[in-house]
Parts: structure tokens; C-alpha cells; sequence
């Protein structure tokens, strides 16, 4: 039974720690680098650092790293509704993957 309550709280505690799911753009502060998405109807706004981790996604569905300043820059030209995966920890981006996109 201890087992089964240990394992419980450790399912539980991993989950709180990392938000991963697709949410939709609705604001970028470009000066403080916050992003504010949506996430069903619930508004949350994340910091971007320079550690934030930038997946690109082309059409094909090959993935390949990016970089924060054109993750930057993209946001900057977003329109509200566009869709994306996150993952945050503690109030920051920790990683992004971002679909599409020129080649």
C-alpha cells in the first residue's frame, strides 16, 4: 500500500512540474520577451529565455532545432489564434515546437 501512495505522489508531482500541451497564441510583449497564450479558456503567460529549447517542424514532419531569436522574431509577426506545443516550468518556456514554416 505504501508503494502504491509513493507512486501516486511521484505521477502527480512529475505532472505539476512540466505543462506540455498545445495552446493558442493570443500576445507577445516583445521588450520582456512574454508570451501569452490560451489554453482551452484558461489565459497564462509565459517568460522565453535564452535556455528555451526551439523544435522546428517542417511539412514533411522532420524535426530540427531552432533558435530563440527567430522564435522571437516569428511571434512578432503571429496572429492571435496561431497554434503551438509548449512546455513550461516555474513561469518559463522551457521548450517550443513550432510547425510549418519556409525552407
Amino acid at each position: 500500500m505504501r508503494k502504491f501512495v509513493l507512486a501516486a505522489v511521484a505521477v502527480v508531482f512529475s505532472v505539476g512540474l512540466a505543462l506540455a500541451a498545445e495552446v493558442s497564441f493570443v500576445k507577445f510583449d516583445k521588450d520582456a520577451k512574454k508570451i501569452t497564450v490560451k489554453e482551452g479558456d484558461k489565459e497564462s503567460t509565459y517568460l522565453i529565455t535564452d535556455d528555451t529549447k526551439v523544435i522546428m517542424i517542417d511539412k514533411e514532419g522532420k524535426e530540427s532545432e531552432g533558435k530563440v531569436d527567430g522564435f522571437l522574431k516569428r511571434l512578432e509577426k503571429a496572429k492571435e489564434g496561431s497554434k503551438f506545443d509548449i512546455t513550461a516550468k516555474d513561469g518559463k518556456v522551457t521548450a517550443v515546437k513550432v510547425k510549418g514554416g519556409k525552407k
